[in-house]
């Protein structure tokens, strides 16, 4: 292969890379449907250009029929009159248009065929519009939900980059490194000023405090602590009846 025809199909190869890019589908489908319409357009008007020839056909043929049965009717009208020169001269008229009959029947039927065909073919050319119309819509979502799902997986891509979520850790730890010497600055600042011993003073509990803490505690302690009440002297029915009785619960006692 010489270097021209290299450089010619290098050049091809990316200028149809270039369009294949450029390509929008839903730009192209609807430049098609017009383009198939201006065609349908441009199909009816020859179409109806056939159909007219084929009335005109048509109408010639009923006329030369028409003066066909004239003259058959100017030879019988002859022959009545007892004029059988005019008569043969009448059916050699007839004749004449018989055979002009013949041809544009012949015509006439060829036309027909024709635009029969024409009527078939563009009727099935738009039902075919009609059918890639419908279909178009259906393209256009689907084209439309690709490039969304293309686009979800490109920014999901980005995010599971390695690169980037090591750059996020890093952020993380820098903040946390900013509040951790932040802290550190706090506590110092509190440390170095004021006077350190009057702080420590100060955050020892009152005595107070601790004498109601341990009062508390004692006073715990006792009720845990406590012997039971004695239980009361039990007198027995002899009792009652002889006060000077003692019971046996007495002189346990």
């Amino acid at each position: 292969m010489g270097i021209f025809s290299r450089l010619k199909t290098i050049f091809k190869a990316n200028a149809n890379a270039a369009i294949d890019k450029m390509e929008d589908p839903e730009k192209v489908l609807n430049q098609l449907i017009l383009d198939m319409q201006e065609q349908l357009a441009k199909a009816k008007t020859q179409v109806a250009t056939a159909i007219a020839d084929e009335k005109r056909l048509k109408l010639q043929l009923e006329k030369e029929s028409k003066k066909a049965n004239e003259w058959e009717q100017k030879a019988m009208q002859a022959v009545r009159a007892g004029r059988d020169d005019l008569a043969n001269d009448a059916l050699a008229r007839k004749a004449e248009h018989d055979k002009y009959v013949a041809e544009y029947t012949k015509q006439w039927e060829a036309q027909k065929a024709a635009t029969d065909k024409l009527r078939a073919s563009l009727k099935d050319m738009s039902n075919k519009i009609e059918e890639a119309k419908r279909k178009k819509g259906l393209l256009i979502a689907r084209e439309k939900r690709a490039k969304a799902q293309k686009t979800i997986q490109s920014t999901l891509s980005g995010i599971s980059d390695n690169g980037a979520m090591d750059a996020f850790n890093r952020m993380a730890e820098k903040v946390e490194q900013n509040e951790a010497e932040a802290e550190a600055h706090t506590e110092l600042a509190e440390d170095f000023s004021g006077d350190d011993l009057e702080k420590q003073i100060d955050a020892l509990p009152t005595e107070a405090t601790q004498s109601d803490a341990l009062a508390a505690l004692k006073a715990k302690m006792a009720g845990a602590s406590a012997p039971a009440a004695p239980a009361e002297n039990v007198y027995s029915y002899d009792n009652v009846a002889n006060p000077n009785m003692k019971s046996w619960d007495d002189e346990k006692f």
